[in-house]
């Protein structure tokens, strides 16, 4: 993993997290226990504070940062999807935010609430607690339904499986990976 101190700020990790080696944390990033931090995730607290907080994911590619003086605030078990860019916002408990979505400053998203993949949310935007936002600029959609937050509880406890199983089983494979032409390694 890439951690970088920046102006005396440095990334603080958890227990049993995993933090991938090509994601980067630079400056003040606290992460909480039992966190995974998928490759190209890039959390930059140069000039703001980034608490994501216990059983959270942050996968691939994703972008965090903020406004000068501003703390970013992922909530418990935050489910940040692919290519997603948060800019100065606040998440409650059991946010999934879904791949390619971007939430803009100062957005404020309510407890198990559920993003939809692509959506904008706009500065400013607040959404209340169980909702589920979708579109350019997003909208409330309807209410998460008791099944919907199943699934979504599904696949957070699948990422929060993740830590342990790469801390035993990650290892680079170098040169000789190649296949065998038998389909096996």
């Amino acid at each position: 993993m890439s951690l970088y101190e920046f102006e005396g700020r440095k990334p603080i990790i958890g227990k049993g997290c995993f933090i991938h080696p090509e994601a980067t944390l630079i400056g003040a990033v606290t992460i909480g226990d039992n966190c995974y931090i998928g490759p190209g995730a890039r959390l930059r607290a140069d000039w703001c504070d980034i608490v994501v907080g216990q059983g959270s994911n942050i996968q691939d590619n994703c972008v965090i940062h903020g406004q000068p003086g501003e703390t970013i605030r992922l909530g418990p078990n935050s489910h940040i999807g692919h290519g997603t860019v948060l800019h100065t916002v606040c998440l409650g408990d059991h946010v999934t935010i879904g791949m390619g979505s971007i939430l803009l400053d100062g957005v404020r998203v309510g407890d198990g609430c559920l993003v939809a993949a692509g959506s904008l949310l706009p500065p400013g935007s607040e959404f209340l607690p169980g909702q589920i936002i979708m579109g350019s600029p997003a909208k409330v959609t309807g209410p998460i339904s008791e099944e919907m937050a199943g699934r979504l509880w599904f696949g957070t406890r699948l990422y929060q499986g993740l830590p342990e199983r790469y801390v035993k089983a990650f290892r680079p494979c170098g040169d000789n990976s190649r296949d065998g032409g038998d389909g096996s390694r």
